[in-house]
């Protein structure tokens, strides 16, 4: 397209700069001289797996789709239209990213009278994700563990807000493959224990899901050939055969390189890479692959890679202001003529100043037993010295399986237990000193026979006690050294056996430190049915528009398979408080739904019964039910926090979700509609607060971020609609990340301060830890119980993960394993 413009611009285009989309649309600031032409433009394709540079023509056809007027959009901005005209924004923002997409990384060559000009360097270029720019100049890369790198770069977006349109900019970082050999990848990534050896096939499977879709490049020939990977193949590469030129006999890959190339390759034992089609396949040998650089790695990191990440690019507030602002004067779109000059748009360089609000913290409640009973927290955070959880839980019949080697000694494991019990019991709960069964230490290739003998060894004990009906209240379970067992430990308890469990990583009890076993102590007592502690103002019942009347509140979300992995669900849970006036206690629901699906489909269904007739079923009417079982009353009030919901999706999940709690109610009892406070959660955004001054603690904490409590709620906000910015938590490492709550429908009228301060104080009720959260708890644990779904249904490796071409929506959706009602009962999630 720049071609073109080049080309074209004097002779035809009417000396237009138009700002291209990267896809279909082209936008210009004033008309074209024509309203539909086509143009030929040649260009001299660079080198790929086709063989040597060649001309390309290529025909353009530009034609006029629409006209847009920014009336609307100042009517928008002005209060007097209620919808965002979408499109005259997404043309400004195309626009203000045009010059940085032109910079785009490619290896194109183009062809002018007499002259070549190649783009072939990317230092001179961004790679771009979605909205953001990443670029090797916009600060060193840096080393990721298996085999990957992280690049620098920044985020940037067109917002309409309360005082005219805003530029969102903030620094962000993001993971690619290193361009290094397939070999060197390999053997960073996977780890393989002989490179004599042929691979395993849960190592061929890692290797198939980090590479495919990954483009190299060929190492052994004059000119460069790059492929994108298909597939690994299933035999090593010693066994493999084709047919050259596809004539003549079959030949061995390894006879082949060293007949044509003189090259013997040494990891013929692995797979080879694929790529062509399954029917025309052409290996390539991964010792001469290297892997392109700037290419993005899109899956989900791990531990140690997330780690790595946040310690390298985590900065303190004031470096970040500081990067952000050299990032603006960097972009200079004072000097951007497209910016300036054709499209009139004029960038202020300083960042935005607003006003903001500090909402005081609430008064938390623990035990009257605990010399501590009333606790005000400071700078978001407290502890549990001299106090004691408002409800103990009770855990009579108890016992503990040590997978790990480290700790196999019985007698460490037993101290474990007892220094964990006498924690418990410190802090309020009821705990028997000695175990139903004897504490035992198993092999972890064992996991699923020790976890089922445990289950049918503890009936039997129970039975012979003349405790029939009763069952195991709680397995503490200590790790495998080795990492991958988690997800089938929880599977086997919580969905096979009805067990609560509570799982230790060896590494953390090594030292016996009070303060790791004063968190698990908070957890479990939890997963017993216990309270660590409540809002005082929820004890007086003073909290407005949820005290005076029952009140239920939900949390919602759905999480997604990471990419790649086009056969698995996505996951939605909703969980609800069962403890009015209290409002701490939260059970929790999930579901499977289609791959990808956002809203969420389980909330109110029905199915027909022959006998029956119509049966009522879903999320929200079986929660509504256990709220009525729990409490004695039926909520009068429905508040909705519901997290992982786009812009671009509100009014689609608002029409969806709220018509399936409408008939959830109405299900119930005719005429029952309780009225509904529907909110979106929303934390994955850049806005970023930044105090004026980080040395006064009247407007920083020590970390130098924002206090606690922190809300805005003008300027930067919608124009027209509900919604604030809130930090609840108090900053650790890096920048604080405000969460935005967005008020999509409130039939409950909360004015802004009684719903920012119900939710800045429902983040004071965060059960596993001592400290404010960022995110209301009940959005919280709807997420944790989404992850915690997912190890249900998904191995530690699959050969399954991914597919070719579209998917169909009418196959059936694979069904969660059904978690056991005394599971259910309890916050097994945390």
């Amino acid at each position: 397209m720049s071609q073109l413009v080049e080309l074209y611009k004097v002779s035809h285009l009417g000396q237009r700069n138009p700002a291209y989309d990267g896809s279909k649309s082209l936008y210009t600031a004033g008309p074209l001289p024509f309203n539909s032409k086509e143009f030929i433009v040649k260009l001299v394709k660079g080198e790929d797996e086709a063989g040597p540079r060649r001309e390309r023509e290529f025909k353009v056809a530009i034609k006029l789709a629409a006209k847009c007027d920014l009336y609307q959009l100042q009517h928008f901005l002005r209060g007097r239209q209620l919808n965002a005209p979408l499109e005259i924004i997404q043309i400004l923002d195309v626009a203000l990213r045009a010059s940085p997409s032109a910079k785009k990384s490619c290896q194109i060559t183009y062809k002018k009278p007499y002259h070549l000009y190649t783009s072939n360097n990317l230092a001179d270029s961004y790679t771009v994700v979605g909205r953001s720019f990443f670029s090797t100049r916009l600060g060193p890369k840096g080393v990721l563990p298996e085999g990957l790198e992280y690049w620098r770069g920044y985020y940037q977006s067109l917002r309409p807000t309360q005082m005219g349109l805003s530029l969102n900019i903030d620094v962000s970082a993001r993971s690619f493959y290193e361009p290094i050999l397939v070999t060197e990848f390999v053997a960073k990534h996977v780890k393989p224990q002989d490179v004599s050896k042929p691979m395993s096939d849960k190592e061929r499977i890692m290797v198939r899901k980090a590479l495919k879709g990954v483009k190299v490049q060929l190492t052994h020939r004059e000119y460069v050939i790059r492929y994108k990977i298909a597939d690994v193949s299933r035999q090593p590469t010693n066994q493999l055969t084709f047919t050259p030129d596809d004539e003549g006999p079959r030949i061995s890959v390894v006879q082949y390189f060293r007949q044509k190339y003189n090259i013997v390759l040494r990891y013929a034992n692995w797979p080879s890479l694929q790529a062509g089609s399954d029917t025309k396949p052409i290996y390539l040998p991964m010792e001469v692959c290297k892997i392109v650089e700037g290419q993005r790695y899109t899956k989900k990191l791990n531990e140690s890679q997330v780690s790595v990440m946040l310690r390298a690019t985590c900065q303190r507030p004031n470096v970040r202001e500081e990067n952000i602002v050299a990032m603006v004067k960097r972009n200079n779109f004072s000097q951007d003529k497209l910016v300036r000059e054709d499209f009139g748009i004029r960038i202020k360089e300083e960042p935005t100043l607003v006003d903001a609000r500090v909402l005081p913290p609430p008064r938390l409640k623990y035990h009257d037993s605990g010399r501590e009973a009333n606790v005000h927290p400071q700078v978001g955070q407290w502890n549990m010295i001299d106090k004691k959880m408002v409800n103990g839980g009770t855990v009579q019949f108890w016992t503990c399986l040590n997978f790990s080697y480290k700790l196999r000694n019985v007698e460490t494991a037993t101290t474990i237990c007892n220094e964990l019990v006498n924690m418990c019991v410190s802090k309020g709960m009821q705990f028997s000193a000695n175990s139903l069964l004897p504490i035992r230490s198993v092999n972890p290739s064992q996991i699923e026979e020790a976890l089922i003998g445990v289950h049918d060894q503890s009936m039997v004990k129970l039975a012979s006690m003349g405790q029939n009906g009763k069952q195991l209240q709680l397995l503490i379970i200590i790790l495998p050294d080795q990492s991958g067992s988690y997800g089938k430990i929880k599977r086997i308890c919580e969905t096979e056996l009805g067990i609560v469990s509570q799982c230790c990583k060896p590494a953390n009890l090594t030292r016996l430190s009070k303060q790791y076993f004063e968190n698990v102590a908070l957890k479990i007592n939890v997963k017993v049915g216990g309270r660590n502690n409540v809002l005082s103002d929820a004890i007086q019942k003073r909290i407005p528009l949820v005290s005076d009347f029952p009140t239920i509140i939900f949390g919602a979300d759905v999480t997604h398979p990471q990419p790649g992995e086009d056969s698995s669900p996505s996951i939605a849970a909703v969980v609800a408080s069962m403890d009015w006036p209290e409002i701490t206690k939260y059970r929790g629901l999930v579901s499977a739904q289609h791959h990808r699906e956002e809203i969420i489909q389980d909330l109110y269904k029905t199915t027909v019964d022959p006998q029956r007739g119509v049966i009522h079923g879903g999320m929200i009417r079986e929660l509504l039910i256990a709220f009525r079982r729990s409490t004695g009353y039926k909520p009068h009030r429905i508040i909705f926090y519901r997290d992982g919901v786009s812009e671009g999706q509100f009014n689609q999940v608002l029409l969806y979700e709220m018509d399936a709690i409408r008939k959830a109610c109405a299900s119930l009892e005719d005429g029952y509609l309780p009225p509904v406070t529907f909110v979106v959660v929303q934390k994955r955004h850049h806005t970023r607060f930044f105090p004026t001054d980080p040395r006064s603690r009247d407007l920083a904490d020590r970390s130098g971020n924002v206090l606690p409590g922190t809300v805005v709620d003008t300027k930067i906000c919608h124009p027209t609609e509900f919604d604030f910015y809130l930090n609840s938590h108090a900053g650790i490492q890096g920048t604080s990340r405000p969460t935005h709550y967005h008020v999509l429908f409130d039939e409950n009228k909360f004015t802004a301060d009684v719903l920012q301060m119900l939710t800045n104080n429902l983040c004071y009720t965060y059960a596993r830890c001592t400290r404010s959260v960022s995110i209301v708890p009940p959005a919280y644990y709807a997420h944790l119980a989404a992850f915690r779904a997912r190890y249900y249904i998904e191995g530690d490796t699959s050969d399954v993960g991914s597919s070719s071409g579209t998917r169909d929506r009418n196959v059936e959706v694979r069904l969660l394993p059904a978690v056991k009602e005394n599971v259910k009962d309890v916050m097994f999630y945390c």
